[in-house]
């Protein structure tokens, strides 16, 4: 069996690719630049990406199974690039293809579908590891952690048990025409992980809450677009959708263990606060 893995220097891809590793799978891993993948030794890595199909065509030869990494983005050109990796996929025989998905309704669903491939696509709510973009730099040079709502509940999932689902989904058999939405297995807010984290590295961290105007600010130097600032950090945060934060046990289900908790994650993550 050969695996081709996309985004394996990720968040997720690295978890995907250690655990294949260790099952003894033989695995091709794409990387845009392989000088910078720091990846296990008997790891391929292959040089790719996926805004250019046609760089991924070669290493789909000999290819039983693809995880493929898709956006949020639903714009036409990324449809058309995201259906050409699937069609060039389909032309390489691959037999499988398990896909990682953020969004609900995104259109390449429907091409995945119907690729007459074995599919499962993963829906996981929000990454532990955000948190890491979101607080870490403050909290290390100030002590400080400042989130815009700080009351807002999230089922944040591992990075890890996402990995799991999809190493399981690659290499057994039974996940055919599954759809799983992964979360953690608790909802909790950015003032409850304030709370793991300070208890972790055993220093207090004072929570200044920001304002709306201060977050859009923010955002608006990041490079995002209003639309996207006042849907996805506003609104998703001041009134998140219900299945943000109903814990499921899609985890458990698959992989016979419970989802990784974040304070867990924290212990695992605790230098990049201290």
């Amino acid at each position: 069996m050969t695996i081709l893995v996309t985004g394996a220097t990720g968040t997720v891809g690295g978890h995907i690719i250690e655990q294949l590793n260790n099952k003894g799978v033989k695995i091709k891993a794409l990387s845009r630049s392989i000088g910078k993948a720091k990846l296990p030794a008997k790891v391929q890595t292959v040089l790719g990406d996926l805004d250019k199909p046609e760089t991924l065509q070669p290493h789909l030869q000999d290819v039983d199974s693809l995880f493929l990494i898709t956006q949020s983005d639903q714009s036409d050109a990324k449809f058309l690039t995201n259906q050409r990796i699937i069609q060039k996929t389909k032309e390489a025989k691959v037999q499988k293809i398990v896909v990682l998905m953020d969004v609900e309704g995104n259109p390449i669903e429907e091409v995945i579908k119907t690729s007459r491939m074995e599919w499962t696509i993963l829906r996981p709510i929000e990454f532990m590891k955000n948190v890491l973009y979101d607080w870490v730099e403050s909290i290390q040079k100030e002590g400080i952690m400042r989130p815009a709502f700080p009351d807002s509940l999230s089922a944040r999932i591992h990075e890890a048990d996402i990995a799991t689902v999809a190493v399981k989904a690659l290499t057994e058999e039974g996940h055919h025409k599954k759809t799983y939405a992964l979360t953690g297995p608790e909802a909790l807010t950015p003032r409850s992980m304030l709370k793991q984290i300070s208890e972790a590295i055993g220093k207090p961290i004072k929570l200044i809450e920001m304002t709306e105007r201060e977050v859009k600010t923010e955002w608006k130097n990041k490079g995002y677009d209003e639309q996207f600032i006042n849907y996805f950090i506003i609104e998703m945060r001041k009134t998140p959708p219900k299945q943000t934060y109903t814990v499921l046990p899609t985890i458990e289900q698959v992989t016979g263990k419970p989802a990784r908790t974040f304070a867990q994650w924290v212990h695992e993550n605790k230098h990049h606060f201290e």
